[in-house]
């Protein structure tokens, strides 16, 4: 007979084993995925996402799994193709925003045509503007001119701002022909959560390659032994504290460049989108500036913006992609790396909100005196 420590030891390793992330082990089937978004405890969200215990905007717990269950449900979805389709069409129209959101963002993704109607309905009946402004986004990614109408009703007529942006946006991604890419989804589809969050300060930064928005390949390990790498996750254009960052990376460039810098920007959305955020496509109207950056970006922008599809990178890096809702659009937390010339990660900070982060002159004065402590003073805690 065993004795107790014994037994108890090997009820230890069993349970061990059995540690297994449940979307390894479940059926990830659509439904089954529905299922697994409905039973979901989200944070609360609007045009913002509220810290359900908090009760302040953002989240707090950067152990939180909404991102998770979102990026995975959105790779599921997509992985089912086009024999899925027919039930994310029946999707929109689940009684849970969350379903709605995820089904329509997976037909945007994969650009399937067949959805529009539904889409167009979604945008007239939803209530939430996240779900609305989503629709929106997946109709400009079909980019089929039958849409038009649809969003030009709803630019002239919806009450929300952030909607109103993505109707522009989706016109004219419509207008100049440029669906999403396959390369979007192919992102969504090879996902692998055995490869979130595994980046670790003091330990050598896993190398990847992204496209910029000249579509040329930026490589992180093309630095290694020539300069330090600082990688900063934006959210998107309409972003007024992302703008007040690239101004701040266009007036320190010299001393960037003097401390052998290299200095990139990264935006979790296709190509289009990545290259409204830097001015070229076209040039929306923002209510935080009555002056265009289209041409001063043209001008000045200096650095590689890079488009990290599905947030497969960031999901690495621990920037925890799809995290909360900011102007109506699920985004990532705003994340600061910084890896040495060695290719050591010295720093890393996620921040709780979309105000929480170093600014670029502190980045750059941590960088300087190699002292990577830093906490914003407004920065949330969970009770």
């Amino acid at each position: 007979m065993l004795k107790n420590g014994t037994l108890l030891s090997l009820r230890m390793i069993i349970s061990s084993l059995l540690i297994i992330p449940v979307s390894a082990l479940a059926d990830r089937s659509i439904g089954n995925v529905v299922d697994e978004i409905a039973k979901h405890n989200f944070h609360g969200a609007g045009a913002m996402t509220q810290d359900r215990k908090l009760k302040k905007s953002g989240i707090a717990d950067l152990d939180d799994t909404d991102w998770k269950v979102r990026s995975l449900a959105l790779r599921d979805f997509i992985r089912a193709g086009d024999d899925g389709i027919p039930q994310l069409i029946e999707a929109l129209e689940h009684n849970s925003p969350h379903i709605r959101y995820l089904a329509a963002a997976a037909l945007g993704i994969q650009a399937s045509r067949a959805a529009i109607p539904a889409l167009q309905k979604l945008l007239e009946s939803a209530t939430e503007s996240t779900v609305r402004s989503q629709a929106v986004i997946s109709l400009g990614q079909i980019a089929s001119p039958k849409a038009l109408p649809a969003l030009k009703k709803a630019l002239a007529s919806d009450k929300s701002r952030d909607v109103t942006h993505q109707c522009e946006l989706s016109i004219h991604q419509i207008e100049s022909g440029q669906k999403a890419t396959p390369d979007l989804a192919a992102a969504y589809t090879s996902l692998e959560e055995s490869t979130f969050k595994t980046v670790k300060i003091g330990q050598t930064a896993p190398d990847f390659s992204l496209p910029d928005t000249n579509d040329k390949q930026w490589k992180l390990s093309n630095y290694k032994g020539k300069k330090t790498v600082l990688l900063i996750w934006v959210f998107a254009d309409w972003c007024p504290v992302c703008h007040g960052e690239f101004r701040e990376i266009m007036h320190l460039r010299d001393d960037f460049q003097k401390d052998d810098i290299e200095v990139v920007t990264i935006e979790i959305h296709d190509s289009y989108r990545c290259r409204v955020m830097v001015g070229k496509e076209v040039d929306p109207k923002y209510w935080f500036s009555k002056t265009s950056f289209k041409d001063s970006y043209t001008r000045n922008i200096w650095w590689p913006h890079l488009s990290d599809k599905a947030g497969a990178v960031a999901a690495r890096y621990g920037v925890d992609p799809l995290c909360f809702a900011v102007h109506s659009e699920y985004i990532n937390r705003p994340s600061t790396v910084i890896i040495d010339k060695e290719g050591i990660v010295r720093f890393t900070y996620y921040g709780t909100y979309w105000g929480d982060r170093p600014s670029i002159q502190q980045t750059l004065d941590m960088i300087h005196n190699k002292n990577y402590q830093f906490e914003h003073p407004k920065r949330l805690h969970s009770p």
